[in-house]
């Protein structure tokens, strides 16, 4: 008897001997149709032979580039063939845990190989990845666990005091893993051991089919709501976002590229670090976003790719040891999340003349995430603008009735349409179908167009700060705030910042009599809101502007203090 392997193969001989069942006489008939039952059959019986899915994606990578390097973290370098092992290994250890198709696997890390592995790992055993912000606090990240269902929570020792708390308010958790590669430290009794657990697991991909509609990965999105919404991507929503990022941002298998910032963000991860597996390119991983450990990594590495928000670029600028790193192996610059500065743009193409491409991607979580781009040969034409829409993106910019606006210079909500788009709202179909609203997605963000049809941001619908690449919604932040009795009225607003491009800023109106210390409510915010979420400034006012309606003119506010950093020196 031929021994076979979990992959279908003939150990002796290398052939293929996995053969499929005979065919019965009724599925024979489905060749000689085509309708909705005989499409799902055949897709089902070839599904091996057919499919489009982020599981097969290092598989292939590693086919082609079998001993390249594709991941480094720290002192341990993955080949590609490699690295589609120990995803494997990840992939039939969660199954034996019982694992079923669309069960959510939760993790908090820093940028580590085991929160790669955790990734790619769980689409190979047909779960849904979940990444919990670790700038969260305990509450916040109990509730993404919760209303998420999720079933494995892998918790790095390094953020272990994040949750160590609130473990026993997270009922649906029916395992716990411990990843141990930031700090080192053992695992607590309720936790198994991560690299002990998934190592003893065979190497051999798991028979599951899979397809491209299935959902794979779950990121919790602030909006203006304090409680945060649960966006299911699914392989074609991240898979047409790959291809769009490599073929706009001219992503190649000779690039090296530096994974500075989280990984549980889907910027880094989903327009950079899993679109550079596909291509066969080498990731290097950073655990923090630190300037110096970046310049490390680029002269070491000789990357040629790096990404940051324009926050971390004006800190690489700002180091006072910029000069001494040789950076010259960098080509290509990208920025999102807010935008660039021109003096700071000018100054980063005057000191790294080798990076002659900069490249500004703009969208949200919902569209996987990347919507629009801004490519280098307008970056100095058109400074500040958003770009167009991305290789598989329609772009419009639409009113409140859904009418399309094409006047230059009038404002509309920047819609888009495209497979990058989500599947859904976890738990909210009122909130999915408001966002879906007229056949398009709304970003919520308002734009405007020029002449040449390329959209520049204005304003946001959605009262949000952009601060440091981190979305804080200002209705939790007031609230916290309003719980100071002496409080009348507070207004939360993005000012700009030289650090922060948009600072969060609370302006306050005291109650009569009352005195309040910035101070005061400094730590009242810290108290309840994660860091970035906390006021970088405070400012008292007698009383804020307002529409005959009532509603604050957080517009003017906007207006009347935007020199406010600069002018107190901060």
């Amino acid at each position: 008897m031929l021994r076979v392997d979990r992959m279908g193969t003939d150990k002796k001989t290398g052939r293929s001997s996995a053969l499929l069942a005979p065919l019965s006489e009724k599925e024979k008939d489905c060749y000689f149709a085509l309708n909705e039952e005989s499409i799902k059959f055949l897709r089902k019986r070839y599904n091996k032979i057919t499919r489009w899915v982020i599981a097969d994606l290092v598989k292939r990578s590693a086919y082609r580039y079998p001993d390249k390097p594709a991941l480094i973290y720290r002192d341990l370098t993955y080949t590609y063939r490699q690295l589609e092992e120990e995803c494997n290994r990840f992939a039939n250890a969660l199954l034996d845990l019982g694992l079923k198709r669309y069960d959510r696997v939760a993790i908090l890390a820093h940028n580590t190989a085991h929160h790669v592995i955790t990734w790619l790992g769980t689409a190979k055993a047909g779960g849904i990845y979940l990444a919990i912000n670790y700038l969260l606090r305990g509450k916040d990240i109990s509730y993404c666990i919760n209303h998420s269902e999720s079933k494995i929570f892998i918790v790095e020792d390094a953020l272990y005091h994040l949750v160590e708390d609130v473990l026993d308010e997270m009922p649906g958790v029916q395992t716990l893993i411990w990843s141990d590669q930031v700090a080192g430290k053992p695992a607590p009794a309720k936790f198994l051991s991560f690299d002990e657990w998934y190592r003893k697991y065979p190497a051999d991909e798991p028979e599951l089919d899979l397809y491209i509609e299935d959902p794979v990965q779950m990121t919790y999105t602030s909006g203006t709501e304090t409680l945060p919404k649960g966006v299911i991507l699914t392989n074609q929503s991240l898979l047409a976002q790959y291809m769009g990022a490599i073929v706009d941002g001219e992503y190649t298998p000779q690039d090296v590229n530096v994974n500075a910032l989280p990984i549980y963000h889907c910027a880094q991860r989903d327009v950079f670090l899993t679109p550079c597996f596909w291509v066969g390119a080498t990731n290097v991983l950073l655990p923090f976003a630190e300037p110096k450990a970046i310049m490390e990594a680029i002269e070491k590495y000789r990357a040629t790719m790096f990404f940051a928000p324009p926050t971390v670029w004006i800190g690489l600028l700002r180091h006072p040891d910029f000069e001494k790193y040789d950076l010259s192996s960098v080509q290509k610059g990208y920025y999102g999340a807010s935008i660039m500065p021109v003096e700071v743009l000018k100054e980063l193409q005057r000191r790294l003349p080798t990076c002659r491409r900069f490249y500004n991607y703009y969208g949200q979580t919902e569209l996987s995430p990347y919507h629009t781009i801004l490519k280098p040969e307008y970056q100095m034409t058109k400074p500040g603008s958003a770009g167009q829409g991305g290789l598989n993106m329609e772009t419009q910019l639409l009113d409140d009735e859904g009418r399309f606006i094409r006047e230059p210079g009038v404002p509309g909500e920047i819609c888009g349409r495209g497979p990058h788009a989500m599947l859904m709202y976890f738990k909210d179909p009122e909130k999915t179908e408001a966002a879906f609203a007229y056949g398009w997605f709304h970003s919520g963000d308002v734009g405007v167009l020029d002449e040449d049809n390329f959209i520049t941001v204005v304003d946001r619908k959605k009262d949000m700060v952009k601060t440091g690449g981190e979305n804080v919604p200002t209705r939790e932040v007031e609230e916290i705030l309003y719980l100071d009795p002496r409080v009348s009225e507070v207004a939360v607003v993005g000012l700009p910042h030289e650090k922060w491009v948009e600072a969060v800023t609370a302006i306050v109106v005291p109650k009569a009599g009352q005195e309040i210390k910035a101070e005061e409510l400094e730590a009242l915010a810290r108290k309840h809101l994660a860091p970035f979420k906390v006021p970088k400034g405070f400012i008292f006012v007698h009383e804020l502007p307002k529409t005959p309606s009532g509603k604050i003119l957080k517009r003017d506010l906007r207006e009347q203090y935007k020199d406010f950093y600069h002018l107190s020196g901060e």
